[in-house]
């Protein structure tokens, strides 16, 4: 065990080192499964990296782009001119007096799967992938969401304290998968990231013995009432989290009161779940769990209601912040699920917003679910584009940030105990020691490491009637600018951005990809 951590380290610094004398990018080493694009290969002694984005003087701007033809993140410059191209179709213009929310960032979740897919691989490719997440030429996520005890992407149900009766959680402890799968992959994160990771914990169920159908799974609801004893005790059960992983160096930035509090409210659901309706989150936080986390000196901590689809707001945000209540006190934000946006519309966030303009709305799980027949499609660039779609989309109104679900995932799309397989941005193959990264993880890398905890969204006029054509701007903390463009068509799209300062960037932005461009004003 010591030969192999001295290895890793020794990787860890020649990388390091690497990766400051010389910045510069290693290309994707691509295989095709038959998909519709490329995946990227990574092993033990080859990752591909994202080279990072240089500081160029007034009138050049840095420009990454991916494509369906195979680009991966691949940097090059591009300079201002002083007139827009004539044959522009479209034309985008920055107004940066224009401001919008201010980001938190981008992420993922350190679920059970993801730590035991992490660790089925060796040392060296263990370092490549943390890396490729977090590294300082990988994307650098500063967003990571922690399942409090057992979802379905675990190997079993399990709570911190199965002990029946137990209201005063004295039988309360970590599990052997925080120890083993999450708290090492966390730490380890940390360790190699140059920002701070934002971390934030959802519980799926409070233990059997808390409920009323006595399981984890299925309908089911805390016994009693806000106010009772159970109540007290399932409010506890999160400040017992936050304390037990403090123990560890690792605070939690946030929480999120219950994922998808509908879920519970479903016959026969067949995973960890607990019903809640708006009303009972509202008298749950007020009165029970905002004092306990306040009485543990953890009021600093950012609590999130909802976390499920918005097609429930604004309703929900409604019901919780009602003036008969004094739940809103103790939340600072709304979390939101990207599941059936298809029928959910953007207006439900932008109404949300406008009610309750102090409270953050947080993009906090989205999957590829529907594959077939495999979960796990290897390559598929439309997958891509569905991320970069939904972040653009929701970025557009009022969402401050934006975590995928599971980091890694195994070729089936688990482990996961009720086989609900999915797909993810990177997929690990344990028994050839490998890696991919999917057309997804590309999509991410366009957002999480260009558009920094604290950049403020602004406006940006499209004059175009080019379908399938999307764009964002920001502005970042030091000033420089941001654009994200998104090409789903099938032909070429001459652009012209401008930005009064500096000019007009004149770029032909090819079919089926999408470009993020950084400049200094």
């Amino acid at each position: 065990m010591l030969l192999s951590k001295r290895l890793l380290w020794g990787i860890y610094f020649i990388n390091l080192i690497y990766e400051k004398v010389f910045c510069q990018q290693v290309p994707c080493a691509a295989r095709s499964y038959g998909q519709s694009s490329i995946i990227c290969v990574c092993n033990a002694t080859y990752c591909d990296t994202v080279e990072p984005e240089s500081r160029l003087p007034q009138g050049y701007a840095n420009m990454f782009i991916s494509t369906l033809a195979g680009q991966r993140l691949e940097k090059s410059s591009i300079s201002f001119t002083h007139q827009p191209s004539k044959t522009a179709q479209v034309t985008l213009e920055v107004k940066p007096q224009s401001v919008y929310q201010t980001m938190l960032g981008f992420g993922g979740a350190f679920t059970d799967a993801t730590g035991i897919n992490i660790l089925s691989l060796s040392l060296p490719a263990q370092y490549h992938l943390i890396q490729s997440y977090f590294g300082s030429m990988g994307l650098e996520y500063t967003l990571g969401r922690i399942p409090m005890a057992s979802c379905d992407f675990s190997t079993h149900l399990y709570s911190y304290d199965d002990s029946p009766g137990d209201l005063g959680l004295a039988n309360f402890t970590l599990a052997m998968e925080d120890l083993k799968y999450k708290i090492p992959i966390i730490q380890k994160a940390q360790s190699i990231s140059r920002h701070k990771i934002s971390l934030f914990g959802s519980p799926w169920s409070a233990p059997a013995w808390m409920k009323t159908s006595q399981n984890m799974t299925g309908y089911g609801t805390l016994i009693g009432n806000p106010g009772g004893p159970y109540y007290k005790a399932w409010a506890n059960y999160f400040v017992r989290f936050l304390e037990e992983y403090r123990k560890y160096n690792i605070t939690l930035w946030g929480l999120t009161a219950q994922n998808e509090p509908t879920d519970g409210y479903i016959h026969n659901f067949p995973f960890q779940a607990m019903g809640w309706y708006p009303d009972q989150q509202k008298d749950f936080i007020a009165l029970d769990l905002g004092p306990a986390m306040k009485a543990g000196g953890f009021s600093d901590v950012k609590l999130m209601i909802l976390d499920d689809t918005r097609l429930n707001l604004p309703y929900w945000a409604e019901k919780v912040f009602s003036h008969q209540s004094n739940a809103s006190m103790y939340v600072s934000g709304i979390a939101v699920h990207w599941y059936e946006d298809f029928i959910a519309p953007t207006l439900s966030l932008d109404v949300t917003h406008k009610e309750y303009p102090d409270k953050f709305i947080l993009a906090t799980e989205a999957c590829i679910t529907g594959n077939f027949p495999s979960k796990v499609s290897l390559g598929n660039w439309e997958n891509a584009e569905k991320y970069a779609h939904s972040i653009i989309e929701d970025a557009s109104h009022w969402v401050t940030g934006w975590s995928d679900w599971n980091l890694a995932l195994d070729m089936e799309g688990g482990p996961n105990w009720v086989k609900n397989f999915v797909d993810s941005p990177i997929i690990v193959n344990a028994k050839a020691d490998e890696f991919y990264k999917q057309p997804m993880f590309y999509a991410m890398g366009h957002f999480s490491k260009f558009v920094t905890p604290g950049s403020q969204r602004i406006e940006m006029s499209q004059d175009t009637s080019v379908e399938d054509f999307e764009s964002i701007a920001f502005q970042r903390p030091d000033g420089s600018v941001a654009v994200v463009i998104l090409n789903r068509g099938t032909s070429p799209v001459l652009t012209a951005i401008h930005d009064p300062l500096v000019g007009y960037l004149n770029r032909t932005v090819p079919p089926r990809s999408l470009i993020t461009f950084t400049w200094w004003r």
